[in-house]
């Protein structure tokens, strides 16, 4: 797993063969942080990672200078492989929230700039989670909301689409508040 640009450019972590989670590839999200620029700056902001998985979008995210990022994964030895990884970054406005990113939307805490789900993509709640970020206001008023999914998802209905991408396998859906 590799950190495209940023301060962290070029750094490398070493997954374990273990990991039930797939790391979005290189080139999706290359791409997809290319689109993103196009959206908001990074710099300053305050950013979600749910479903975190590996931490591959949370570590581009501190990368690229967001004031805060927080991690939500419930697979303990996930948590605390993204807690190590942000550790040797030195990534002190990192927070890894062990628990379901289910349960954290609709907590509701706090708001975010910008917002990266990267569910599985066989999860049952897959559909509803656009649904429940903007319900639970989770998303800041001038936000981006990013959804990792499958070819068989189709949110171009949405109220608050914006826009599709496909890279291989790889789909993401561009939410706006």
């Amino acid at each position: 797993m590799r950190i495209i640009t940023g301060k962290y450019k070029g750094r490398r972590f070493d997954v374990p063969r273990s990991f039930k989670a797939r790391p979005t590839t290189d080139f999706a999200k290359e791409n997809i942080f290319n689109v993103l620029n196009g959206y908001l700056d990074f710099e300053g902001i305050r950013a979600l990672d749910l479903f975190s998985g590996t931490g591959s979008i949370a570590l581009e995210m501190l990368s690229r200078g967001c004031a805060q990022v927080v991690s939500v994964e419930a697979d303990r030895d996930h948590a605390q492989f993204i807690r190590d990884c942000a550790k040797k970054l030195q990534a002190e406005n990192h927070a890894i929230v062990r628990g379901d990113a289910i349960r954290f939307i609709k907590s509701g805490r706090q708001q975010f700039d910008f917002i990266f789900a990267d569910p599985p993509y066989q999860l049952p709640e897959l559909q509803s989670i656009p649904n429940l970020i903007f319900e639970h206001n989770l998303l800041a008023p001038d936000g981006v909301f990013i959804l990792e999914h499958g070819k068989q998802n189709n949110f171009s209905q949405h109220p608050n689409f914006a826009e599709h991408r496909a890279y291989g396998s790889v789909n993401f859906t561009i939410f706006k508040p």
